[in-house]
């Protein structure tokens, strides 16, 4: 028997480039997206309307910068600041240029960080972003640039700092000096709430490595989305180490919440209303009221 050669490659026909669903019926791969908790396919028009929250499962998804300003912020209040700082390859790391080159074009962002100004519920606020589709969010010498400078614009102009945070940690393409923003962040922090001034963060999946060692964890007000890792060692390096098997739920918001590590769970259809809400309690009596609320003072000019 003679074997004919290619017998066993897949051959390429008419149906690539199309997916399945139940009902045997084939769509753009684009209609349906596979659930990362349940792996089921679901409609993308359903996540986008749930907020990219499973239906199903109720799994928090990955969610672009700008569609969670879109979602929290005042509808056309957001003024970008920093946009033009971007991370260069100071250590001549192999094939960084390149990479660096393909996040820009895929994610549509220069780099892992949106920083601006904002109202939210009608509060003027400086607020940080970061960007999941960029390099997982890492944080590397621009992406500690632009929260340093944010910090410290909002501190000369006297306005609290809202920030999310997706991270997998400080970016081993950059050596030292991603570890050496850890400090520089900090100390921007420090300053900022040495004027007496809030600052809130909402930890999501997964911020971890350098970016919890620094400003994540450093704000007045820890909130957390359910669900979310939130470590310096993920479990799996932490399990490798101590060579156990850590408990169900290790490092999640929730476990977190229960340590006392995090302040609240909020659920994103929330998240705009209750940072409304802590703006507003931060602001009655507070120090830098004036020019907080819409038409007060002018605090975003």
């Amino acid at each position: 028997m003679v074997l004919r050669k290619g017998l066993f490659k897949k051959p390429k026909n008419d149906l690539e480039g199309v997916s399945w669903d139940a009902s045997g019926i084939s769509v753009p791969d684009k209609t349906y997206f596979s659930c990362a908790g349940c792996r089921r396919m679901i409609l993308t028009s359903d996540l986008e309307e749930n907020l990219w929250i499973c239906p199903r499962c109720g799994h928090y998804h990955k969610v672009p910068a700008r569609t969670r300003l879109s979602w929290i912020t005042d509808e056309g209040s957001f003024s970008e600041l920093f946009a033009d700082i971007e991370g260069i390859d100071a250590l001549d790391f192999p094939g960084y240029r390149e990479r660096l080159a393909r996040e820009r074009a895929k994610s549509g962002e220069r780099e892992a960080v949106v920083c601006g100004t904002a109202r939210v519920g009608g509060y003027a606020c400086a607020v940080f972003v970061m960007e999941p589709f960029f390099l997982i969010g890492s944080m590397g010498t621009a992406v500690g640039e632009k929260i340093t400078s944010l910090f410290e614009y909002a501190a000369k102009k006297r306005l609290p700092v809202l920030g999310y945070t997706v991270s997998g940690g400080a970016r081993m393409q950059e050596g030292i000096l991603s570890l050496m923003q850890m400090a520089k962040t900090s100390g921007a922090v420090k300053r900022h709430s040495d004027r007496g001034l809030l600052y809130a963060a909402v930890l999501t999946d997964p911020t971890t490595g350098g970016v919890t060692a620094s400003f994540a964890m450093e704000a007045d007000v820890i909130l957390a989305e359910p669900g979310a890792l939130i470590c310096f060692a993920g479990p799996r390096v932490i399990e490798q180490t101590i060579r156990k098997k850590l408990p169900a739920g290790f490092q999640r918001a929730e476990f977190l919440l229960a340590k006392g590590f995090v302040d609240d769970i909020v659920q994103r259809d929330r998240q705009k209303a209750y940072l409304t809400t802590l703006l507003s309690l931060h602001c009655e009596g507070g120090p830098g009221c004036e020019g907080y609320r819409t038409g007060t003072g002018g605090a975003l000019a």
